[in-house]
């Protein structure tokens, strides 16, 4: 990343406060996606933060913010662009800076432990963005549709106690609601490197959940949703469901990532 292991971690307490004291509405809000998220591009960041704006002012709007807000040591860039050297900025990878991560607390929504970005890995950041394009798409399509996201949590504030003495590890936490609905969902985000088998066991560590009658974040038992790349995988981990014990056909859900918040929608709405 642009800026970790190339300036100083810290910032002095006095500069978070003059800092503080110059962001706005929409700075904040970011400060808060980022820090849910951990990372998230600058394209991601446009279509949640700036879409209140004309499309001729969009981008250039987003890139003065977002320059600004990395002058401040609020956010820090991968050197790694997503979509090569000619989706310039909106191709960006935003994390927190130290003084982002000292923001973070103050806003609404945010809770305490976020941290300042290491060097990750390509996997990671590529799982990571997949995590933060569903949050991103299912806060667009919610947004158009008059359905309320009430909560979303990425790893590892997903992560719930299995009443074993160990975890549960969805790589998101998500609620969505209408006046007379909610829906809660664990989501399991498959890039199609894994083997079917660590799928198949992944979901029974969510069957034995629910049959010892365990209960998640609301209270109640999450359906879970495993979002795969494409159909050729999405009919491998339905051939998987398939063969798992009950309560699988129910509880369990699969559907090609682009389709996952319409799928989301649908069900909330059945």
């Amino acid at each position: 990343m642009a800026g970790v292991g190339r300036t100083p971690a810290r910032v002095r307490l006095r500069h978070v406060e003059w800092v503080a004291e110059r962001t706005g509405v929409r700075d904040r809000a970011i400060v808060g996606t980022v820090a849910r998220l951990r990372l998230v591009s600058g394209a991601q960041l446009e279509r949640l933060h700036f879409h209140d704006l004309s499309p001729s002012a969009r981008a250039r709007v987003r890139r003065r913010v977002l320059a600004r807000l990395v002058a401040w040591r609020v956010l820090l860039t991968l050197e790694r662009r997503i979509g090569g050297v000619r989706a310039g900025s909106s191709g960006l990878v935003f994390a927190l800076d130290t003084a982002g991560v000292h923001l973070a607390p103050r806003v609404d929504g945010v809770r305490d432990g976020a941290r300042r970005a290491e060097l990750p890995g390509v996997a990671f950041v590529g799982h990571t963005l997949a995590v933060s394009e569903l949050y991103v798409s299912v806060m667009e399509l919610g947004r158009a549709a008059g359905v309320e996201v009430t909560a979303f949590d990425s790893e590892p504030r997903s992560w719930w106690p299995n009443g074993l003495g160990g975890w549960l590890k969805p790589d998101a936490y998500l609620s969505v609601a209408t006046a007379d609905y909610a829906d809660a969902w664990w989501v399991e985000m498959d890039m199609g490197t894994e083997h079917l088998p660590t799928i198949r066991r992944k979901l029974r560590t969510y069957l034995d959940f629910a049959q010892r009658g365990q209960a998640g974040p609301s209270g109640v038992m999450p359906r879970v949703l495993v979002s795969v790349p494409d159909e050729r995988r999405r009919e491998a981990v339905k051939g998987v469901i398939r063969r798992l014990h009950d309560p699988a056909q129910e509880l369990v859900h699969v559907s090609t990532a682009p389709e996952t918040p319409q799928h989301l929608m649908r069900v909330l709405r059945e």
